[in-house]
């Protein structure tokens, strides 16, 4: 079969399309026919190196949609199920981007039934990680928030799963995305930033550290989506990075939030398999809004 791979670090054009057994699950998994997985920036950031890993192949692709083809022993999920799943790619020889993938039973949900499959494609890391650092700030109903990079994948999710939760929110982004991000449900834009201790929270999905870290209320809190690059806490502001986990059950909630039009699905573009290459070269761009989704 098919499969994206990186053998040496570098640009796009480091990413090769490699022939590879295809995988056997084991007990607990299940092997998923793939039909659409989206290209993030950690695929990037795994192409270009910053994760380590040199001298190693290494497999690029978080995301799976697509049937199930096999299924190991105790895995919960019969042949022939369509499903959404979290492959964590991170360091492995074969990922999500490839014409099948093998993940543990326990991190899969069926499809939503309102979207096709490259649409599905765009949910399970970028989803996962905007409610997983939602939960991690645990803000009560009524709070404010402001959640930056609003325009993005993270942190369109995260506007729309805080607006969803009575969360007041503002969005941060160019002056261009006001429209899109007001529709996304934030109460609020800005492109310049927040004063000083205004919010009771911030949900960094722009990466913008100590910044955004400024607007956070003495005693309030921030999340960041790069661990270990969050800044230290201050002025009794807890601290802190979310660092997803595959979770099925809590998949499965998001899919349900896409079938109720709380969470909206947003697809750039698609490409073939074999055309990976050309979609690390528009994701390097810069300026994209969605995803760019590989279609094996």
């Amino acid at each position: 079969m098919r499969a994206v791979v990186v053998k040496a670090f570098g640009g796009p054009d480091a990413v090769e399309i490699a022939e590879v057994p295809v995988p056997e699950p084991r007990a607990g998994q299940v092997r998923i026919k793939v039909a659409a997985s989206a290209l993030n920036p950690v695929d990037a950031g795994v192409r270009a190196g910053y994760f380590g890993g040199a001298g190693k192949v290494l497999g690029l692709g978080w995301d799976v949609v697509g049937t199930v083809d096999a299924v190991g022993v105790a895995a919960a999920w019969q042949v022939g199920d369509p499903v959404v799943a979290l492959l964590p790619a991170m360091g492995v020889p074969l990922g999500a981007h490839a014409d099948y993938a093998v993940v543990d039973a326990d991190a899969v949900a069926r499809v939503p039934a309102s979207v096709d499959a490259v649409h599905a494609g765009t949910l399970p890391l970028n989803g996962l990680t905007a409610v997983q650092a939602l939960d991690q700030l645990d803000l009560a109903p009524g709070a404010s928030l402001l959640v930056t990079g609003a325009a993005g994948a993270v942190g369109g999710f995260a506007v729309q799963l805080a607006a969803h939760r009575g969360i007041e929110v503002t969005g941060h982004g160019r002056a261009g995305d006001e429209e899109l991000v007001r529709s996304l449900g934030a109460a609020h834009f800005t492109a310049e930033g927040a004063l000083p201790g205004s919010v009771d929270a911030v949900l960094d999905a722009a990466v913008l550290g100590e910044p955004a870290l400024e607007w956070v209320r003495d005693g309030g809190a921030y999340v960041g989506v790069h661990p270990g690059a969050q800044p230290g806490p201050v002025r009794g502001v807890r601290t802190g990075a979310v660092e997803v986990a595959a979770d099925g059950a809590r998949l499965a909630e998001l899919v349900g939030l896409v079938d109720a039009g709380v969470l909206t699905l947003r697809v750039a573009g698609t490409f073939p398999l074999e055309k990976a290459a050309e979609a690390h070269a528009l994701l390097a761009g810069g300026g994209v809004r969605g995803r760019l989704v590989l279609v094996p």
